[in-house]
Order: C-alpha cells, then sequence, then structure tokens
C-alpha cells in the first residue's frame, strides 16, 4: 500500500481540534523544574541563584512530578514544556525527562544550552524532544556575557550549542532585544538564522519579576527598549513585520473593544493548558502570580484545580472605572503586552493600566497603518473613541 499523497492539512484544520477547543480540557502544561538558574541576566523575570538553598528546598520532587503528570496525562494532557530558570541545573533532570516521555508526552525544554553535556545529547538521541529551544543573548561574547553577567557563558553557549546540532537534535533559537544587545540584532538574528531557517523568534517585551525583586525590576526597566526602537527592529525584520502586516485586520479589531464588560481575563488561560511553578504552585499561565489565582500542589489534586480554581479565577471581574474606560476598551489589546498577569507584576493589581504598554501598542499600531477607532488613553479618558 502506498503512502497516502494529497493536500497538506494543519492538525488546527481538523474537526478533531474544534471539538477539542469546544470543551476545556487539559491539552498542555509548562512546568518550572527550578527558578535558578547558572546565568545571572539582567533581563530575566524569573533567576535565583543557582546556589540558593532555600529555593533548591522548595523545588519539586522527582516523585510529586510524576503525580502531577500523571494526573495531567489522565485530563488529556499530550505535550509538556521543562523549563525554568535552566532545567539543567537539576540533577535529576534525565529522570524527569524520562519519566515524562514514558508517560507519552511530547516533550520541549527551554534551556540556555550552557549546560548541555554528551550524557545530555544521548538521552535527547534516544529519548527525542518535541524540541530543545535555546536563548541567545549575543553573537558575541562581549555582548554574551553583558547579559549573562556570567565569564565563560559565550564559549559554554557555543559549546552546548555545538553538541546539540551536530547531533541532529531538533533545535530552536530565540533572542530577547534589550538594550544590552540592541546594536547587535541584526547578527544574532543571522546566527539563529543560520542553524534553524525555518524558525527563530525575538521578543522585545520584557515583564516584571515573578518575587517582585526591586533591584531586579529596575534591572529589567533599564533593559527595555523604547517604542520606537520596538517597532524600528521590528518593521527591519521583513518575516515579521509582513507577518504583522498580513495579519493587521485580525490583530486591530473593533470587536476586542470589551465595552461593558468588567471581566478581567478574555485570553485562553486555563482554557487548555496550565503552568507548575518550581514550588508546587498550579497556575492558569506561567505568566500569572497573583497568590489569589494560585492553587498549591502539595495540598490537592490537579483535578481540584482545574474544575474548581480556573473557572474562580476566569470569573474574576474588574472595578477599576480608569481600566474599565481603558485597556478594557482598546482595540489594540493584541500589539500589546496588557494581560492581568502582565499588570499584576508590574503594579500589583490585575486591572492596572501599564502606561508602556500602551506606548508600544501605540506606536505599532501607527506602523502598520492603522486609521480607524484608536484606543482610549491615559491622557484622554472619554466616552467617545478618538482617532488614533
Amino acid at each position: 500500500m502506498t503512502g497516502f499523497i494529497g493536500p497538506e492539512t494543519r492538525i488546527q484544520d481538523f474537526s478533531l481540534w474544534d471539538k477539542m477547543k469546544s470543551t476545556r480540557r487539559v491539552l498542555s502544561f509548562d512546568l518550572e523544574i527550578t527558578a535558578r538558574c547558572n546565568n545571572d541576566c539582567h533581563h530575566c523575570y524569573i533567576n535565583l541563584p543557582a546556589g540558593d538553598k532555600r529555593a533548591r528546598e522548595q523545588e519539586l520532587t522527582l516523585s510529586e512530578i510524576e503525580r502531577i503528570a500523571s494526573e495531567a496525562v489522565k485530563l488529556g494532557a499530550f505535550w509538556v514544556l521543562i523549563t525554568g530558570g535552566e532545567p539543567l541545573l537539576r540533577p535529576d533532570f534525565p529522570e524527569i525527562y524520562i519519566s515524562l516521555k514514558r508517560k507519552g508526552l511530547l516533550v520541549s525544554v527551554f534551556t540556555n544550552a550552557t549546560m548541555i553535556q554528551k550524557e545530555h545529547v544521548d538521552l535527547f538521541l534516544k529519548y527525542p524532544p518535541r524540541d530543545i529551544e535555546v536563548s541567545v543573548y549575543g553573537a558575541t561574547k562581549e555582548t554574551y556575557e553583558k547579559v549573562t553577567g556570567s565569564p565563560g557563558s559565550f564559549d559554554a553557549f557555543e559549546r552546548g550549542l555545538k553538541l546539540l546540532v551536530d547531533s541532529g537534535v531538533r533545535v530552536r533559537l530565540k533572542a530577547m532585544a534589550l538594550r544590552s544587545n540592541l546594536h547587535e540584532l541584526p547578527a544574532i538574528s543571522v546566527f539563529c538564522r543560520k542553524y534553524t531557517k525555518d524558525y527563530y523568534r525575538f521578543d522585545p517585551l520584557l515583564h516584571l519579576r515573578f518575587d517582585g525583586d526591586a533591584k531586579r525590576n529596575a534591572g529589567i526597566i533599564a533593559e527595555r527598549l523604547t517604542p520606537e526602537e520596538i517597532v524600528t527592529i521590528e518593521q527591519a525584520d521583513s518575516e515579521r513585520f509582513g507577518s504583522l502586516q498580513k495579519n493587521c485586520d485580525k490583530l486591530i479589531n473593533e470587536n476586542f473593544c470589551h465595552t461593558g464588560c468588567d471581566h478581567l481575563f478574555h485570553c485562553g488561560a486555563g482554557n487548555g493548558s496550565f503552568s507548575v511553578s518550581y514550588d508546587g504552585k498550579f497556575r492558569l499561565c506561567s505568566s500569572l502570580w497573583a497568590p489569589e489565582t494560585m492553587y498549591d500542589f502539595r495540598t490537592g489534586t490537579l483535578h481540584d484545580a482545574w474544575v474548581n480554581t480556573v473557572p474562580r479565577v476566569r470569573e474574576l471581574r474588574s472595578r477599576d472605572p480608569e481600566f474599565l474606560k481603558t485597556c478594557r476598551r482598546c482595540p489594540l489589546i493584541n500589539l500589546c503586552l496588557w494581560c492581568p498577569a502582565h499588570s499584576y507584576l508590574e503594579t500589583g493589581a490585575m486591572d492596572a493600566c501599564v502606561e508602556y504598554f500602551c506606548q508600544v501598542a501605540h506606536a505599532r499600531a501607527a506602523a502598520l497603518g492603522y486609521k480607524g477607532p484608536g484606543p482610549y488613553t491615559h491622557e484622554s479618558r472619554t466616552d467617545t473613541i478618538g482617532e488614533l
């Protein structure tokens, strides 16, 4: 029997996919197995020192991870992302990885690649991951180590990446656009696309720390690009900006203005996925750290969190008139970093306007040539949407 030959169909186009989306099933989850990292990047929202004893003691054990993963699979999960911190700091990383694979899960791994050894490559060859996603902080030693704050990290990164690529392990590369590497972004793009011609992404939007560390947050803010710089680097990347232009009518849509609605969550958080923190906290997404939205896996079950916590959190509403007159009515939400999770990290409230996010959204919309109804702004809070 010959193989089937026909038109290519994306998984999203199968009727089964619509059926899965119509029921709130668990499809995937993010698993932070540590908050510690061997690098000390200024922009990172989660990295604690590699030797942080308290953080290490709070980390989920292998048996706890296995229990959570088993519950997730029972509820329908088929994909898990192992992340951190730097997950390879865990000496039991191979055991965690194999355990997840043996449960039938597709497994992705986020890593900085500096700790990759031959035994990791052998593990990935024997039990292939869905993909390994590696962060690239600079194309030169000087820039890379300015970002990581770790002498010797560039050589370790190059060595680890070479081990992965030469072995044939599927690798994807990504970058953060920062003040410290802005001058090198074109070179970073060339470097990344050399290794992964079909995939490369960069992110210019930084959000603040999960632990609220004021000194660290100041460092993140110092690394942020201006709205004008963000638009400039996006326009310079023809692949990225071309996609934005092509989907402009989908990204900027007057129907996104939730006028008269006070619900906080209009995103997909908790509809098909969830996140597990290094210390066992269930969250609807990896960015959501507001205490009233979390659930402790160490005192309960995933079934309880999924059936009871998720609906309760998604039902949360705002009573802040400023928020309801500005962000809630804005058609530029898909061009903005604003969401309840990021709002909480920035302000301590899930329904606060964040001026920087707003400025970026305005700049992107202008660059895309948007001429329709504009957003409410902090300077012009009226009942009539003005021109952008």
